[in-house]
C-alpha cells in the first residue's frame, strides 16, 4: 500500500473483487467502509445499511396523520401501534377540509396563489373579493394594546377602592405617583426661592461696594482702619480698595491729565504723588527704616 516514500498513502477498496488502491478514497456514511471511485455509491457496493437514515412516512386513511416507519422495525407493528394509540378519525375532516373564501356566496377554494389578507379585518379572501366593499368588510379591528395613564387615573378616582387586588395595586401606584409629583414641585419652588434670595443678596453687596468710594464712612477707626484718597479725600476700609479706586478713577483719568501714580507708605499706608515726598515722610516719621 502506498509508495516507498509514502507507505501509508492511499487505501484499498473494500469490495472483495476490486481491492483497488485509491489515493483519494471515499468513506460510506452508512456502513463506514472505504471504497474507490467506481464503488462509492450505495447500490454499487451493495450497502447493507443504505436505509439506516431514510425517513419513510405513510398517511393514515382514517385520521390523515403521518405515520413514520422505523427502519429496523416491522411496518405492520408500527401501523398497529398507531391505530391502537394515536389514530383519531375525527381529525380527518379538519385536515382534509379546504379553505374557502368567506365572502357571502363565494365557493372558491383558497390556495397560495389566490389568497390575499385584508388589511382591515385581517381575513383571507380570494382575488375577486380582495377589496373591502366586495366582501362587506367590517372595518379595522380596534386592539386595546396601548396603556393610558390618565384613563387609569380617572377610572381609579371614580371607582374608588375595591377588594380586588389588581384595582388596589393600581390605586396605590397612582397615589404614590401623585405624592412624588407634589414633592418634586415643592422642592423646585423652594430651590427657586433660595436662588432668588441669593441673587438679591449679591446685588445688594455689589451696590454697597460701589457706594463705598462716595460715602464718608462712619465706622470706628479702632475696629476698621480707614484709608483716605489724597486726591478726592474718599475713605476706604483697606489699602487694596484705595489702590483699586486710584487705578480705576484717578490713574485712568490721570494719563490724559498728567497726574502721576500714587505710592503708598509701607508703614502707615499713606499715599504720595511724589516718590521723593514718600522717602522724606519715611525718614521723618518712621526713622528712615522703610523695610521696603
Amino acid at each position: 500500500m502506498g509508495t516507498p516514500e509514502f507507505p501509508h498513502l492511499g487505501k484499498h477498496c473494500s469490495v472483495s473483487y476490486c481491492k483497488q488502491l485509491d489515493f483519494l478514497p471515499f468513506t460510506c456514511d452508512r456502513c463506514n467502509q472505504v471504497y474507490c471511485l467506481l464503488h462509492r455509491g450505495y447500490i454499487k457496493h451493495k450497502c447493507t445499511k443504505a436505509n439506516k437514515q431514510d425517513v419513510t412516512v405513510a398517511i393514515c386513511p382514517l385520521c390523515a396523520k403521518g405515520v413514520r416507519l422505523i427502519p429496523d422495525q416491522d411496518p405492520n407493528i408500527t401501523w398497529d401501534n398507531h391505530v391502537n394509540v394515536d389514530c383519531d378519525p375525527s381529525n380527518y375532516e379538519k385536515v382534509t377540509e379546504k379553505r374557502k373564501c368567506p365572502a357571502p356566496g363565494c365557493k372558491e377554494v383558497l390556495v397560495f396563489s389566490n389568497t390575499i389578507k385584508c388589511r382591515d379585518c385581517l381575513k383571507d379572501h380570494c382575488l375577486k373579493h380582495r377589496f373591502g366593499p366586495d366582501h362587506k368588510c367590517s372595518g379595522p379591528q380596534k386592539l386595546e394594546t396601548s396603556f393610558s395613564f390618565m384613563g387609569l387615573l380617572n377610572r381609579s378616582r371614580k371607582e374608588g377602592p375595591k377588594p380586588n387586588l389588581a384595582s388596589t395595586t393600581s390605586s396605590k401606584w397612582s397615589s404614590s405617583f401623585l405624592n412624588v409629583a407634589s414633592n418634586i414641585r415643592a422642592s423646585a419652588e423652594t430651590g427657586m426661592s433660595k436662588l432668588s434670595d441669593e441673587i438679591n443678596q449679591v446685588w445688594q453687596a455689589a451696590t454697597t461696594r460701589d457706594g463705598m468710594g462716595q460715602s464718608s464712612g462712619s465706622g470706628n477707626r479702632n475696629d476698621h482702619q480707614v484709608e483716605q484718597c489724597p486726591q478726592c479725600r474718599s475713605k476706604f476700609s483697606s489699602v487694596t480698595a484705595l489702590v483699586d479706586h486710584v487705578q480705576q478713577v484717578h490713574e485712568r483719568n490721570g494719563n490724559r491729565l498728567g497726574v502721576k501714580k500714587i505710592d503708598a507708605c509701607p508703614k502707615c499706608s499713606k499715599g504720595f504723588l511724589d516718590p521723593v515726598s514718600l522717602v522724606e515722610h519715611v525718614e521723618r516719621d518712621h526713622g528712615g527704616g522703610s523695610g521696603a
